[in-house]
């Protein structure tokens, strides 16, 4: 047997209700009655005596035959064909016994008779018409409480009531049936009118005793753990969840509060994002031309698009990519300002081509985005490698310099720490080229930092192709970490760089700790909506040049403050370079060798921290009595 449990209202509560339903029909038979007496007296109201004295009568008989058809309920929005067959049986057995009465037991003939008609057929439209509009507005109602979604907000602070504030105020598709929140205090309270159910932690139970639609997670000052936990709270609970902006967006008023969004990696970060102050970059930066090399590439396009917020004179966008520029160009194009735009295919290794766009817009700026950063492949390509990440740097200086360039901040990596890769090993000659070249005025600035979340060929991008294309992920090493940071932070940190770097200064971010490879894929497959079991992940090996770990300093590096807390400052050595301005040139007669290996040793004499596998060059045997001044500063780490 299924017992089938309802709530029951208090019997007090009841004989109020229906006593409050009875003098509510009491007024529309009353009501019926009068409005019965104008029409047959032409709307005058005559023999009000014999009108009052009959109205009491007509209610009481009224009422005892709704009762008998059990229409005191007031349960009204369930009105259907029934309850109106049931008012019409109602008025005619009352129109009958008060008829009888009137002129049988009370013998008053004076009554007029078409206003027993009349006011069974008002009373009739009254009683049934109210019952009938009562549902249409229920079913009106419910039918919008139906399209909106139920959302569950998790916190219960300032955005969660802007939240709420803004859902009543636009009347959109949602409607807030709670928060949760780790304050314990605020159980139990109501924001905005929505109540403080519970703990997150709390949220996957909560969620199994109620119908919820969506989750907001109303905390946008939230940091990378804390979005991890409430990610992984959320997919407990099976339900779809959504974020609001960033705080810094709110406070600027680039979103509304009412933007929700979708959780991104770089929520996930683990940290907070790191907030610079870029009004130092508008001064450097107004009314001067700058020049972007690998403009079309994920920094290279993001620094243009910066850039010219801060109202340059001009910018030169210089990409070898015939189609990257074409692109970069219908983006741009949409920009509206005083700023001139130069868009130029050009080889960063083209010394004539540079020359020739030095001459003609004579930029004053300089930053370097331009070189090749995928390890695997530079491996294979040595030589095209050191030609690029190199021998154009060099040339770039020198056209630069002697165009009258004043700033030129270079990008570099992590890799360039103890580098294990070409293209770790060029770009830490690229900081010796910066700190032990010698110019004339011109101020030489790098710019070292982790991997951007979804650059071009990155690892993000590549995990968000397997998915969607139903393969398994693959990772080169279960321990395998990196640092990462987000695009508008490398921009960030590259604007910021130049403008309070100081000549041969290599600036570094704070990424926090290194983040493990294989945790990022497992939160990328949670965002997908999918379980780690469905796709799959497969280690396939480290890669030829890559490492487990990276570095941002190395151990002889003195670390210096800035005034950004996590902008730290070093140095590469501020002598040497005669000696390796002959190491170059060495190298240089090296590329024309066959084979690469005769380039890797030269290499290894330049950057003696530079490791690498080799048959003819073991990597226990290699040596390090090169020249110590190329990678010696003054202090410890």
């Amino acid at each position: 047997m299924i017992r089938i449990e309802t709530k029951q209202l208090p019997s007090a509560l009841l004989q109020y209700r229906v006593w409050l339903i009875g003098f509510f029909q009491a007024l529309l038979i009353f009501a019926s009655l009068v409005l019965a007496w104008l029409l047959r007296f032409d709307f005058s109201l005559p023999y009000r005596g014999l009108l009052l004295s009959a109205a009491p009568l007509l209610i009481v008989i009224r009422l005892v035959a709704i009762g008998r058809f059990r229409l005191l309920h007031g349960w009204w929005r369930y009105t259907g064909v029934s309850d109106v067959l049931d008012i019409l049986k109602a008025i005619a057995l009352g129109s009958v016994v008060f008829l009888f009465v009137m002129r049988f037991v009370l013998r008053v003939n004076a009554f007029p008779k078409t206003i027993y008609v009349l006011e069974a057929v008002l009373s009739m439209g009254l009683l049934a018409g109210v019952r009938l509009f009562s549902r249409v507005l229920t079913e009106s109602a419910r039918g919008v409480a139906a399209s909106h979604k139920k959302v569950m907000l998790i916190g219960s602070g300032m955005a969660a009531q802007m939240v709420i504030r803004e859902i009543k105020r636009s009347q959109n598709s949602y409607e807030v049936v709670g928060c949760v929140d780790d304050d314990r205090s605020k159980f139990g309270i109501k924001i905005q009118g929505v109540p403080v159910i519970g703990s997150v932690d709390q949220l996957p139970a909560l969620l199994a005793a109620r119908r919820v639609d969506e989750i907001l997670i109303a905390v946008p000052s939230a940091t990378g753990t804390q979005m991890q936990r409430f990610v992984e709270v959320c997919e407990q609970t099976g339900a779809k969840f959504k974020t609001v902006p960033e705080l810094r967006d709110i406070i600027t008023g680039q979103k509304s509060i009412r933007e929700f969004r979708d959780v991104r990696l770089e929520d996930l970060l683990g940290r907070e994002p790191v907030e610079i102050d870029l009004e130092a970059v508008r001064e450097k930066i107004a009314g001067r031309v700058a020049l972007v090399t690998g403009a079309a590439g994920s920094i290279g396009s993001e620094l243009c698009r910066q850039i010219l917020e801060y109202g340059p004179a001009g910018l030169v966008c210089l990409d070898q990519s015939e189609t990257g520029i074409f692109f970069l160009q219908q983006e741009l194009s949409k920009f509206r300002g005083s700023s001139q735009i130069i868009f130029c295919v050009a080889d960063v290794g083209d010394q004539e081509r540079l020359r020739k766009v030095f001459a003609e817009h004579s930029p004053e700026i300089v930053f370097h985005a331009a070189a090749y950063k995928h390890v695997p492949v530079m491996e294979r390509n040595v030589q095209v490698a050191l030609k690029n990440n190199v021998f154009a740097l060099l040339n770039l200086l020198e056209i630069a310099e002697r165009g009258g360039c004043e700033s030129f901040v270079v990008i570099s990596s992590d890799k360039a720490v103890n580098p294990t890769s070409i293209m770790g090993a060029t770009k830490r000659i690229g900081e010796l080229i910066i700190g032990c070249r010698p110019t004339n005025g011109m101020r030489c600035v790098s710019v070292r930092f982790g991997n951007v979340l979804g650059s071009h060929g990155s690892v993000v991008p590549v995990f968000q192709e397997q998915l969607r294309t139903g393969q398994t992920l693959t990772i080169t090493h279960p321990e395998i970490k990196r640092f990462f940071m987000t695009g508008p932070e490398a921009v960030s940190l590259v604007l910021q760089a130049f403008a309070i770097g100081n000549h041969r200064d290599i600036l570094v971010l704070d990424m926090g700790e290194p983040v493990r490879i294989r945790d990022l894929a497992r939160t990328l497959i949670r965002l997908s909506g999918k379980s780690e079991r469905e796709v799959g992940i497969t280690f396939t090996g480290l890669r030829e040049g890559e490492k487990l770990t990276e570095e941002l300093f190395y151990e002889t590096e003195e670390i210096h403050p800035t005034p950004f807390e996590k902008i730290k400052r070093t140095r590469s050595p501020l002598h040497g370079w005669s000696l390796l301005q002959r190491h170059l040139a060495e190298l240089r007669i090296s590329m024309c060798v066959d084979g690469a290996e005769a380039v890797r040793r030269k290499i290894k004499e330049i950057v003696p921290g530079y490791s690498y596998q080799s048959e003819d060059f073991p990597k226990e045997h290699a040596s390090r009595s090169a020249p110590a001044i190329l990678e010696h500063t003054a202090g410890r780490r």
